[in-house]
């Protein structure tokens, strides 16, 4: 959804300075990155902006988009029974929004719906996975030059296997 506001805001934002309306443009790019924040995060001048956001452009279209990513991401701390409902409600606003990039995210989520569903359930963020992905990157970094795939295989295996290996210990 964050890319999806970034995309409409940089769509609003050409369409203002290709109409010439350079007041409209002005408007837009101050809100540009108070838009993408999540609101308990906004600091300074960028408190004043999701309200002027309504006079951003004619349609309120920027406004209706993060109306609905603030309602998509308030849904992830629910229980899975209102989490489920919530999110085919959200799905059925987003799609009849009229805002291509926000159709196309409805698309998507309605696609992956039950993977959103499973991890609201489960109750754990992607950080586990995250730091496992980034694990093996750094894995697939230090083994640059390697003559063998299977070499890079079971370095990754060795290296996020759960195997500890302690070298034994010198005696005295």
């Amino acid at each position: 959804m964050a890319d999806a506001l970034g995309k409409i805001s940089r769509r609003l934002w050409n369409q203002a300075r290709g109409n010439g309306d350079d007041e409209a443009a002005r408007r837009m790019r101050g809100v540009r990155y108070a838009v993408l924040k999540n609101p308990d995060r906004l600091a300074g001048r960028q408190d004043e902006s999701p309200t002027a956001l309504r006079n951003t452009d004619p349609r309120g279209r920027l406004y209706r988009a993060r109306q609905l990513k603030e309602l998509l991401r308030g849904l992830l701390g629910h229980p899975i029974g209102q989490a489920e409902d919530e999110l085919k409600h959200w799905v059925f606003r987003a799609s009849r929004s009229r805002i291509p990039e926000i159709v196309e995210s409805a698309r998507k989520i309605r696609r992956r719906r039950p993977d959103i569903l499973r991890t609201i359930g489960s109750g754990y963020p992607n950080a586990r996975l995250e730091a496992f992905n980034n694990r093996i990157k750094v894995t697939i970094r230090m083994a640059y030059g390697f003559q063998r795939v299977t070499n890079l295989i079971s370095l990754i295996m060795l290296r996020c296997g759960g195997l500890d290996i302690r070298l034994p210990e010198p005696v005295s």
